[in-house]
């Protein structure tokens, strides 16, 4: 990693980069059984956790069920291989998943009703099932289908987790205060603000406008690898983010 501080880090050429991302490591293993390819697609479940959530209360469940099936879901999805049952939805992770938790619930739900909450497997805790229920009645509240529900859940959880990545890139830098100040210019290339930002860090109008500009480049970069690690194929990642964007 670049040590200047007028640097940003740079990730990897593409093709070496694309090598070791976690879902073309799941579909290169075939059912995902090789240790790697399954600590790689239980972090992406993690991750993702939220947005099948989402879908199985908007598809009619309860709180409480929603949290089981999810639960139960992810739990069988590493232990039982669902994959090898998915050949067709094997270029997304994003159509994978969501085929999958279809076919899950509809061979499933009857039987996790008749068994008590208590019983099932845990794959994320407790009080963050009740942080997800409380996060899904404040911003869901409208009447798009599940899918599209899924799918916007979906894309702000990836840009989340991009912006999250950067803002540690750069707290490990020294750089917080620069991230905070300039974050607001991430998705837009106005220069409102860049005076007043200067003002307060010190720094000159256009230093701050260097600055940002090299921020916004760093967060496309960190976009296209997060979504490398979620589609199968390298010629797949403009597609999906062109289409991640379409859904916001």
């Amino acid at each position: 990693m670049a040590t200047h501080h007028s640097k940003l880090a740079r990730l990897p050429a593409r093709e070496d980069r694309f090598a070791t991302t976690h879902w073309s490591l799941v579909v290169r293993a075939g059912a995902g059984r090789s240790p790697e390819a399954r600590r790689s697609l239980a972090i992406l479940c993690e991750n993702y956790w939220f947005p099948l959530y989402v879908f199985v209360r908007r598809s009619g469940r309860s709180a409480q069920d929603a949290q089981d099936l999810t639960q139960e879901f992810f739990v069988r999805l590493l232990d039982k291989h669902f994959l090898a049952a998915a050949d067709a939805n094997k270029g997304r992770f994003r159509t994978f998943l969501i085929a999958a938790l279809k076919h899950f619930m509809a061979n499933q739900y009857d039987r996790l009703r008749a068994q008590k909450r208590g019983g099932l497997q845990q794959f994320v805790s407790l009080d963050a099932l009740d942080g997800f229920e409380d996060r899904y009645g404040r911003e869901l509240a409208d009447t798009r289908t599940p899918e599209r529900i899924f799918e916007q859940q979906w894309a702000l959880t990836l840009l989340s987790q991009v912006l999250t990545r950067l803002q540690t890139e750069m707290a490990a830098r020294g750089k917080a205060a620069l991230f905070d100040a300039l974050k607001g210019h991430l998705t837009g290339g106005q220069a409102v603000g860049y005076a007043t930002t200067a003002g307060k860090l010190g720094m000159t109008e256009g230093a701050v406008r260097v600055a940002a500009h090299r921020l916004r480049q760093r967060y496309r970069e960190l976009l296209r690898d997060e979504i490398a690690q979620t589609v199968a194929s390298s010629e797949d990642v403009e597609e999906e983010i062109r289409y991640l964007f379409t859904c916001l």
